[in-house]
Parts: C-alpha cells; sequence; structure tokens
C-alpha cells in the first residue's frame, strides 16, 4: 500500500510543472505529551521527508523569503516564548534574529527581505506590531495602539500598507468578529476587506472568522482562512476589498497555507472531517490539481514553500 502510494504521488506531481525548483517546509506535533514541534522539510513530490530541527519544545515556521526560512522557538528560554529565528532549507545555518519576544503569530517582510512586520510585545503590553530589521535584529514599534486586537499581519507589494486580521475594539472578541484589514504602516489609514457572513452562526467567537492573509503574487489577490458552515476552508479578497470568492471546498477541511514565490502553488494542510488528523496537500492553482503529500497520524501543519537549488545544480 506504501509504495503504491509513493508511485500515484510521483506520478500525479511529474504531471506538474517544475515543482523541483521549491521545498515545502511544514510543522509536526511530534510529541503531544511533552508539547514538542518540530519542522519538517520535503521535495514538492513528497520524498525525503526530514526533520530539519530536532529540539525539544516548539518550532514553528510561519515564513519564508526566497532560500531563507524563518521560525519562531521557544528553545533557551521559556516555555511557548518565542523569538524569531532563521535557516536553509536543510535546516541549517540557524541563527537567532532578534532580542524581541514575539506572539505566536504570521509575518511577512518588504525590502527585499530585509525589514519582517511581526507581532512582538512592548513590556507587558502584548500583541503589538513592530519591525525587525533581519539583518542587525534592531527593532522599532509602529503603534501603540492597545485597544484593538491584531495578528498575522503581512505588507502588500510596495512595503507601504499591510493587511492583517484585526478587530478596533478588543473588549467586543466575543461579539465581533475579527476581519481582515488594510492598514498604513502608521494605522492613520485603514480599511475592512472581509465581512463574515453574520447568518452563520456555526462559528464560535474563538475560530477563524478571517485567519492569516497570503498574498498571491502572480494573480495579486489576498487569500485566508474562514470557519463557516461548520468547516475551515480558503477563500480569497482582492487588495481593495471589493471582490470575495472561495478557493477550497470538499469533505475535508482546508486551513493555513501558502503560496510559491510564483504564484502558482498553494501548499496547505487538510484535516479530516472530524479535524483528528492534519496533512499536507499541494495544488496547481490553474490545474486545480492537487495531491496529498503525508499520510502521518501525527498533525502536520502549516507549510510555507522556499526556493531550493541541489547542491549539484
Amino acid at each position: 500500500m506504501k509504495i503504491l502510494l509513493a508511485l500515484t504521488i510521483f506520478c500525479s506531481v511529474n504531471a506538474f510543472a517544475q515543482p523541483s525548483r521549491y521545498k515545502i517546509i511544514y510543522n509536526v506535533l511530534e510529541n503531544r505529551e511533552k508539547d514538542n514541534y518540530e519542522i519538517y522539510s520535503m521535495n514538492m513530490d513528497g520524498s525525503d521527508k526530514k526533520n530539519i530541527t530536532n529540539t525539544p519544545g516548539v518550532e514553528w515556521v510561519y515564513y519564508a523569503w526566497k532560500d531563507k526560512v524563518y521560525f519562531v522557538s521557544d528553545q533557551d528560554t521559556c516555555h511557548r516564548c518565542y523569538f524569531l529565528y532563521e535557516m536553509d532549507a536543510e535546516g541549517n545555518n540557524k541563527r537567532k534574529i532578534s532580542s524581541l519576544q514575539l506572539e505566536d503569530s504570521w509575518m511577512g517582510s518588504r525590502n527585499e527581505g530585509r525589514e519582517m512586520i511581526v507581532l512582538g510585545r512592548a513590556g507587558k503590553t502584548r500583541s503589538q506590531l513592530f519591525l525587525i530589521d533581519l539583518a542587525t535584529g534592531s527593532f522599532t514599534p509602529l503603534n501603540n495602539d492597545t485597544l484593538s486586537t491584531k495578528r498575522d499581519p503581512i505588507f502588500l507589494p510596495g512595503g507601504k500598507e499591510i493587511v492583517l486580521a484585526y478587530r478596533p475594539d478588543k473588549t467586543q472578541r466575543k461579539t465581533v468578529p475579527d476581519e481582515l484589514w488594510k492598514l498604513s504602516l502608521d494605522g492613520t489609514a485603514k480599511q475592512q476587506l472581509t465581512h463574515f457572513p453574520m447568518e452563520d452562526t456555526s462559528t464560535k467567537w474563538f475560530e477563524y472568522h478571517a485567519g492569516p492573509p497570503q498574498w498571491n503574487p502572480k494573480h495579486r489577490f489576498i487569500s485566508y482562512l474562514s470557519r463557516q458552515k461548520g468547516q475551515n476552508q480558503i477563500y480569497a479578497v482582492t487588495a481593495n476589498g471589493k471582490k470575495q470568492w472561495q478557493i477550497t471546498s470538499g469533505t475535508k477541511g482546508s486551513g493555513w497555507h501558502s503560496w510559491s514565490s510564483d504564484g502558482k502553488w498553494l501548499v496547505m494542510d487538510k484535516s479530516s472531517p472530524d479535524e483528528r488528523s492534519y496533512d499536507i496537500y499541494l495544488m496547481n492553482f490553474k490545474t486545480k490539481k492537487t495531491i496529498q503529500l503525508t499520510s502521518d497520524p501525527k498533525f502536520e501543519q502549516a507549510p510555507v514553500i522556499v526556493e531550493w537549488k541541489k547542491k549539484s545544480e
């Protein structure tokens, strides 16, 4: 059975165009009792799966820029106290980026990967936006907005605007869903992009109404996770908020995801209907052909795609 599955994956992926340009980096719940999450890598055909962190505690990949992988880790600190690290697709050249303690949040970069926008902590004030210089590790707060809830910021092209999951008044977190908003860096200009169908009462207040945004550079839209009708799926919205549509569907839920740098490949985790198992899937966005790349009973989630070359190339 395993040989048949491997042959099916190999033949299916090789029907895709140029998958070897990239590797997929993803998160695995290695040991639930010890709360041990590891980061794995694999080829675009699902081969050569390997643990590239191998540390106790929590490591979680959130972002990739060209051949660099960025992840949060609680190594050498308190449990689930996160700091930003960098490595390559093979787990080599690991380095701690900054002394800024981070929240558990997706992130994005601008200026050819030289600056990153993150959600961090300013003293006892949590969930604030910061810019990190990735070369020096220095960081700058973007605002002092303590009234709203914020998470998962990314830059739009040009680096002057961000999109994030946002709620203007954190006291309304149980009654007003967070949505995707477009903000200027100083927070003065705001535009709500998504509008959750409020007639859908199946989604609990703490579940994703509009989840981590991701930018598709080829087709120039924002994708995001939303739980509607009792199921997670991936949706999309234009940068001006004028059009919203659904990307994924089916009996399995689709959740955390990211795009290849050419915008042709969507990698995502999918869950069983009872949400007791998660695996990594790859979609050719043009043909919509989707294949399953992992089948381990461990939770395998939140993949990103990193550019990669074989050493012989």
